[in-house]
């Protein structure tokens, strides 16, 4: 059983979607690292999929035994997904890493930070249809950020417009209320201890 099970605490795994390069997502993931980091009730995973490897002729039928975050996935009590839009869809590594796992995305609630022209939201919306079938439960509030490019300083960091640090608190609230109520679903000895 994990620490955060035992105090109370969640681990939320923040998973960054672009692998590309250069890419935007460094300057969110960051501003997203700061402020998941001050919030008190969680112990924060950053996982970042152009670090990660994980071919796409490995994928196996109900998850691969071998995937190198495997563990990490599954000792995750919830997730935020940090997704750009690309083409009106989510970028292929997002799903790639979905569908590498199973057991580790169920009974467990799914929340979504999109960027794009259009903040993400074709994005979040598709990968909105996808989790339920992985039994993960996606929290309706999100952070969507039109045209993030735009909200960068001159040294390249990511100043949030007015209104998104709250959608992310919002998010975040929900995406623990979502985490706290499946607990006994995920770990069912812990169903008992109440």
């Amino acid at each position: 059983m994990t620490k955060s099970n035992i105090d109370g605490r969640l681990r939320i795994a923040v998973v960054i979607g672009s692998v590309r390069k250069p890419r935007l997502a460094d300057s969110l993931a960051a501003w997203l690292e700061c402020e998941l980091t001050a919030i008190d009730w969680l112990d924060l995973d950053m996982i970042d999929l152009a670090t990660v490897s994980l071919p796409m002729h490995e994928i196996q039928p109900g998850g691969a035994a071998t995937s190198p975050i495997g563990d990490r996935l599954a000792n995750a009590d919830g997730f935020v997904f940090l997704t750009p839009e690309y083409n009106h869809s989510f970028p292929a590594p997002v799903k790639n890493v979905i569908d590498w796992h199973y057991t580790e995305w169920a009974y467990k609630p799914v929340a979504f930070v999109g960027y794009g022209s259009s903040g993400g939201i074709r994005a979040v919306e598709q990968l909105r249809t996808i989790f339920p079938e992985l039994r993960a439960t996606t929290v309706r509030e999100a952070v969507l950020i039109p045209m993030a490019w735009e909200h960068l300083d001159a040294d390249g960091r990511f100043v949030p417009p007015p209104g998104t640090a709250q959608a992310l608190h919002a998010t975040m609230n929900e995406l623990r209320t979502w985490a706290r109520a499946l607990r006994p679903v995920r770990i069912p000895d812990l169903a008992g201890r109440r």
